[in-house]
C-alpha cells in the first residue's frame, strides 16, 4: 500500500507538470509570433487594421491588441513605459525620447505612408473650393461668420495639425467648434451649409466604401496652398496622386514608433509597413505610401 501510495503521488505530480505551461511556451516572442499591444491615432484605425489582417494571415501565431484614442490619451500611455509601439502624425520631441533613452531603450521611427486632412462640406454649399490663407485666418480667430471649422475633438491630432500651421496655442473663441468624433462631424456638415469638417482622408475613405451615413450628403473641397509653396497654382482635392505628389496642402505622415527594445512583434511588424508588401497595401488603400513600389516584367518571347 505505501508503495502503491508513493506511486499515485508521482502519477498526480507528473501530471501538473505535464498541464503546466513554461513561462517560455506562455511568452514566445519573435518578429512573427506572440502577442503585442499597439496605441493609435484614432485616425488610422483603419489603415492599420488592413495592415493586421495581412499581417497575421501570412503569420497566424502573431496576436495584436489595438487600443484606438486621440493623440493627447495615447502618447501618455505610451510615455509612462505602459505601451512600446505606437502610431501617431508626428515624431516624438527630443524631451518625449529622453524617457526612453534614459533607460537606454532605443526608439525607432518610421515613415510608412502619407495622410491628407480633407475639408468636406455639405453638397448644398455653393462653395467647392477654399484656399490655405482662409483657414489658417480661421484658426486665428479672423472668421467672418461665413465659413466654420468643425473638427472631431479637441484633442485629436487634426486640430493640433492646424493649430501649429496657424501658429496659435488655443483655439479662437468663434468660427472653430470641436464635436466628438468624425462621424459627428460628417453628420453635422451634412446639415448645416455653412460649416466646414475635418476629417483624416484615411478615415473617411472607408466610409465611403460603407453603407450611408451622411456621405451621400457631403463632398470634399478642392484647396489651393498659400504662396510660394507647392500647391499654389491651383485648388487639390486630397485624392491619391495629390498626396503622392504632394500638391495638396494638408499632408500629415504617418509613423510607427518602436521602444520594444528587442527583437519582438513589434519590431516585426514596422518593418512590416515599410516592407513591399506593407507599401502596396498602403498604396491600395488609398493614401500614399512611403516609397513608391516598383514593378518589375519578366518579358519572355
Amino acid at each position: 500500500m505505501k508503495h502503491l501510495g508513493f506511486i499515485l503521488m508521482l502519477l498526480v505530480v507528473f501530471a501538473s507538470c505535464k498541464n503546466k505551461k513554461t513561462p517560455q511556451a506562455e511568452s514566445v516572442q519573435s518578429r512573427t509570433t506572440g502577442h503585442t499591444d499597439i496605441l493609435v491615432d484614432e485616425s488610422f484605425n483603419n489603415i492599420i487594421a488592413d495592415q493586421i489582417e495581412i499581417f497575421t494571415s501570412d503569420y497566424p501565431d502573431a496576436h495584436f491588441t489595438v487600443i484606438p484614442g486621440n493623440e493627447n490619451k495615447i502618447l501618455p500611455t505610451f510615455l509612462k513605459d505602459s505601451v512600446r509601439v505606437m502610431v501617431l502624425s508626428r515624431m516624438l520631441t527630443a524631451d518625449e525620447e529622453k524617457v526612453y533613452t534614459k533607460k537606454s531603450i532605443p526608439v525607432y521611427t518610421s515613415r510608412f505612408a502619407i495622410d491628407g486632412i480633407a475639408l468636406i462640406t455639405s453638397k448644398e454649399n455653393a462653395d467647392s473650393t477654399i484656399t490655405a490663407d482662409e483657414i489658417i485666418s480661421i484658426m486665428k480667430g479672423n472668421s467672418t461668420g461665413v465659413k466654420n471649422l468643425v473638427f472631431d475633438n479637441a484633442y485629436s491630432s487634426t486640430i493640433r495639425y492646424f493649430k501649429d500651421l496657424a501658429q496659435v496655442k488655443e483655439i479662437p473663441k468663434k468660427g472653430v467648434y470641436t464635436l466628438n468624433t468624425n462621424k459627428d462631424v460628417i453628420k453635422y456638415v451634412s446639415e448645416n451649409k455653412g460649416y466646414i469638417g475635418v476629417v483624416g482622408i484615411n478615415w473617411l475613405i472607408k466610409r465611403y466604401s460603407e453603407p450611408a451615413d451622411h456621405t451621400e450628403n457631403i463632398k470634399m473641397l478642392g484647396v489651393k496652398n498659400v504662396k510660394g509653396k507647392k500647391g499654389d497654382d491651383a485648388y487639390y482635392k486630397p485624392v491619391q496622386e495629390n498626396l503622392i505628389s504632394g500638391v495638396y496642402p494638408f499632408l500629415r505622415n504617418i509613423y510607427i514608433i518602436n521602444a520594444e527594445g528587442k527583437e519582438g512583434l513589434g519590431t516585426g511588424f514596422a518593418n512590416w509597413l515599410v516592407s513591399q508588401r506593407g507599401q502596396l497595401i498602403v498604396l491600395k488603400s488609398g493614401l500614399g505610401p512611403h516609397k513608391i513600389v516598383s514593378r518589375d516584367f519578366n518579358l519572355k518571347n
